[in-house]
């Protein structure tokens, strides 16, 4: 009662209201830098259950966005790390690890056990991939998003609402939208995102006030701007609409066009390749000065967007494998090689940041 007695003189909440939040069970999809905020801030509303879904571990570059990690919790796994911060914040909250990426193999299996998904995933295949689970399963999924320094956040698969697809009928071709190592994000963008989702959360749990349903709020901090966008159910749609195609989950990184499992290479395992002194041809398509900074040895450097115009500086009887800061760049470079009839290609999964937290 002391803990939530600024909740509990609140009508709109109340002990109901409170009762309703510990019940409630929540999955996080990620705990980088929507995911800390949004756990942090549900932690202290009590909500009974929080999961969350990540595989990574906490690296000194997410510090100054990841605000439930520490200095101190570098190298240990975000899993472990948000939970000490979650029961640090409120003991009262069950904290249930997933340490895993979320796929098509085992999303279903994860987000059936929960009420309300928080969509803090910074690739489209995971945006698709949670979409398609939710619509499915009938979960409402709190999404955010984040680039440099503007932000988005929604409310998609509530009852009678549209769904990501409804918004987004089709990924942008691979290396467009670059990731947040590719591109870089303020660090305090996904804080303010993800109290967005916190509260969405928090008000759907409740039934209170008028939720972010058909309604895309759009934030760009240099101007300090808030606006709004209306987004319609779309009848057509292919997962939530009135004759469904999509019945079941796919592969979600050849649907957004980027390798399959098959056709990238994690860095311990090119390591060995490189140990072994393989036959194969390695390449960089970040730009010059980020080659300058870092580099994997023995790597030749071909910018992405002169790639087109060098192919004939590679040999196409070799195993090519090609990376770039996260993994982004080197998906286009890897199409544009296979379209081009080189037949052996892998991209480094992760990019060299991987390859640094992994190997170096």
């Amino acid at each position: 009662m002391l803990r939530y007695s600024r909740h509990l003189i609140l009508p709109e909440v109340g002990v109901p209201g409170q009762e309703k939040l510990k019940a409630a069970r929540v999955l996080l999809v990620g705990a980088g830098g929507l995911g800390s905020p949004t756990a942090l801030y549900l932690a202290a509303s009590g909500v009974g259950v929080l999961g969350i879904v990540d595989f990574d571990d906490v690296d000194l570059t997410n510090l100054h966005r990841q605000v439930i990690h520490g200095t101190s919790d570098v190298g240990r796994s975000k899993l472990d790390s948000a939970a000490d911060a979650i029961q640090d914040v409120n003991p009262n909250v069950h904290v249930v690890k997933h340490r895993a990426m979320l796929t098509s193999e085992n999303a279903l299996e994860i987000i059936r056990e929960y009420d309300y998904v928080v969509d803090g995933t910074d690739n489209f295949p995971s945006r698709y991939l949670v979409n398609d689970a939710c619509v499915l399963l009938g979960k409402t999924n709190v999404y955010g998003s984040i680039y440099r320094f503007e932000g988005q956040a929604t409310v998609f698969c509530a009852p009678g609402g549209p769904c990501y697809r409804c918004l987004y009928p089709e990924p942008p071709p691979p290396g467009m939208v670059p990731s947040c190592a590719e591109a870089g994000v303020l660090g305090v963008l996904p804080g303010i995102v993800g109290l967005i989702q916190a509260t969405e959360t928090v008000k759907l749990i409740l039934g209170a006030g008028e939720p972010l349903v058909g309604r895309l709020l759009l934030y760009e901090a240099l101007g300090m701007r808030f606006r709004e966008v209306r987004i319609r159910r779309d009848p057509d749609c292919p997962v939530c609409g009135e004759h469904p195609t999509i019945t079941k989950l796919i592969d979600y990184e050849r649907f957004c066009g980027l390798p399959g499992r098959d056709e990238t290479i994690d860095a311990q395992t090119l390591q060995g390749m490189i140990e072994r002194h393989e036959p194969f041809t390695l390449v960089d398509v970040r730009e010059p000065d980020e080659y300058e900074v870092n580099r994997i040895e023995g790597s030749k450097l071909i910018p992405l967007g002169e790639l087109p115009d060098r192919l004939d500086e590679l040999d196409r009887t070799k195993q090519t494998v090609v990376y770039c800061q996260a993994g982004i760049r080197g998906a286009k470079a890897h199409a544009i090689l296979r379209d081009a009839g080189f037949e052996n290609v892998l991209n480094l999964r992760g990019g060299i940041g991987e390859w640094e937290r992994d190997v170096s």
